[in-house]
């Protein structure tokens, strides 16, 4: 049995928490001792259960960078001290990495969720402000072990000459199959009584909701539109530009959204770039088809086979909405994807554990 710390920055709904969260339970129900730090207890996601969980600061906001990290080496140090050395550390964030990085903990692997040359460009054309910002947490990676969680991220920083990385490896993010197909059969309230496709994701310029409403309004005769984010108002106000505000749907945050997902005719995806693209892996395991813009990094690897033909170029709305519309009036037979064979939670928990055996 193997120590394992895990590093999450908060429990607040996004795809890089759900993960973390994932790969604390996975790894704990694989027989390892799974210590679970949080650094801001807040967030919609409930604390996973049986878990050993630590939070590591009263208020991270009132501390200095280099308090912060003394107050985390002193957890970790407490901790060792009482229960022995742990095996393997993993940190899940930017906002982790930040406090992470200069701790010494060995052997220690970071986590690299996006797209992170993607990244770095759209901050950099959002203003200098934007990119400094971007660019200071992006230099925690600089020289570490990192781990991607698609093969084009592994690719793209292989090849990216200031990064100097110790070690890249791609692992796929974990995923509870069978749960979420028990999930996604459950009844829940609120549910809309007429057909619909359904969105997931943040309001913010990766996810290029321009470009989704776009492809609303090019095809009127097509089912209205859900979309879980995390800021429906905002969401409805770009909807309104656009001439869709009537044909969306906002129901704000679901505690289960693969009983949405299931129930959805197809999910559609319009983002400018994603790091693994967790939603279209959720909705093949539900047994949506999906629709995306063939976008830096996963989707292609998601939506590989026949499934390669609903991926679509970024930004082309209208080749976007005539995909879809294919889709909806010929969908695909969902069976058993390639992708299931290597997001399977309990073969991620394997390459988890293989890290602490490899230090």
């Amino acid at each position: 049995m193997k120590k394992i710390a895990i590093f999450c920055h908060n429990f607040y709904a996004n795809g890089t928490v759900k993960v973390a969260l994932t790969q604390a339970e996975i790894l704990q129900e694989a027989g390892q001792d799974v210590h679970l730090f949080v650094f801001e207890n807040q967030g919609d996601f409930p604390p996973p259960k049986n878990i050993t969980i630590h939070y590591v600061f009263d208020s991270q906001k009132s501390l200095s960078l280099a308090a912060q990290k003394r107050r985390l080496q002193q957890c970790i140090h407490s901790i060792e001290q009482k229960n022995g050395k742990f095996s393997l550390f993993l940190s899940n964030s930017t906002d982790c990495d930040v406090v992470v990085d200069g701790c010494d903990f060995e052997p220690c692997y970071y986590f690299c969720h996006c797209a992170l040359q993607q990244e770095l460009i759209m901050e950099l054309k959002r203003g200098p402000i934007h990119f400094l910002r971007r660019w200071k947490k992006a230099k925690a990676l600089i020289g570490k072990r990192i781990i991607t969680v698609s093969e084009g991220i592994a690719t793209e920083l292989r090849s990216t000459r200031w990064l100097k990385p110790q070690s890249v490896q791609a692992i796929y993010n974990p995923f509870r199959i069978d749960d979420i197909k028990a999930k996604a059969m459950e009844e829940v309230d609120g549910l809309p009584n007429e057909p619909f496709m359904i969105h997931i994701g943040r309001v913010t310029r990766q996810k290029r909701l321009d470009i989704l409403f776009q492809t609303l309004h090019a095809m009127p005769t097509a089912p209205r539109l859900v979309l879980l984010t995390n800021r429906p108002e905002k969401a409805r106000k770009l909807a309104r530009k656009y001439g869709v505000e009537d044909r969306i749907i906002t129901p704000g945050f679901q505690s289960n959204p693969y009983a949405w997902i299931a129930r959805a005719k197809l999910m559609l995806l319009s983002s400018d770039f994603e790091g693994f693209g967790l939603v279209i892996a959720e909705a093949l395991i539900c047994g949506t088809p999906v629709v995306s813009t063939d976008c830096p990094h996963g989707p292609s690897e998601i939506l590989t086979g026949d499934l390669a033909q609903y991926l679509v170029p970024r930004r082309q709305p209208a080749k976007l909405a005539a995909k879809a519309l294919e889709c909806l009036a010929h969908p695909p037979v969902l069976n058993n994807p390639e992708i299931f064979k290597v997001i399977d939670s309990q073969y991620v928990a394997e390459q988890y554990i293989n890290l602490a055996n490899n230090k």
